[in-house]
């Protein structure tokens, strides 16, 4: 059985998660817990990701993988029902191009929440802060033309709800849906899958 590094608050988990429900893969991860922090490092993670930092995924032969672009595209070679990533063409690089996207979005937002909620409020560097939701917005401006009337669903549609459902989570005052509602029926229509419906983020 696979086992899979996690924390119940990382979009990036949840990603990966997600991916695995939609390949039919998820029963055979085994979740364990660990405490990733930017700051104080879990070493359990370290000793199979370097970079501390969650998703790790340790297959039945002992390899780690990571992070969950590796992960996700990993899960999709192992199953032959789902392709969530089109194997050539144009269709192939538009879908890593939408995770690209949404992983910088999360990127941004993060470092936003750590700058925020982490670091001391008297070294709160607002002009660096207000970079990170500058590219915030910029990334929903271009998610918006990127999913919007889409059909279908792969591995970027999954890494751009995410990305999504993080905002709501750590940023519910920003309003994303007022300024784009078309993108908010576009994720009010995903987040009612079993993959995004089993993989809230919760903490």
């Amino acid at each position: 059985m696979m086992k899979l590094f996690y924390s119940p608050t990382s979009p990036y988990v949840r990603k990966v998660l997600a991916i695995a429900y939609e390949t039919g893969q998820v029963d055979r991860i085994e979740m364990l817990d660990c405490a990733a922090h930017p700051i104080t490092r879990d070493q359990s993670i370290v000793a199979v990701n370097p970079t501390g930092k969650v998703p790790a995924l340790v297959l039945d032969d002992g390899t780690a993988l990571y992070d969950s672009r590796v992960i996700c595209q990993y899960l999709d070679g192992q199953n032959s029902t789902a392709e969530m990533y089109p194997s050539e063409g144009p269709a192939r690089w538009d879908t890593l191009k939408r995770e690209s996207l949404a992983d910088g979005l999360l990127d941004a937002a993060i470092l936003a929440r750590y700058e925020a909620v982490a670091r001391p409020g008297e070294k709160l560097w607002q002009d660096w802060l207000d970079g990170q939701m500058e590219k915030i917005g910029s990334s929903i401006d271009q998610m918006a033309l990127e999913v919007t009337g889409k059909d279908g669903i792969d591995a970027g549609d999954i890494a751009c709800a995410c990305a999504l459902g993080y905002m709501d989570f750590r940023f519910s005052d920003h309003e994303w849906r007022s300024i784009y509602p078309a993108l908010a029926d576009w994720f009010a229509v995903i987040s009612e899958r079993p993959s995004m419906k089993e993989t809230l983020l919760k903490g």
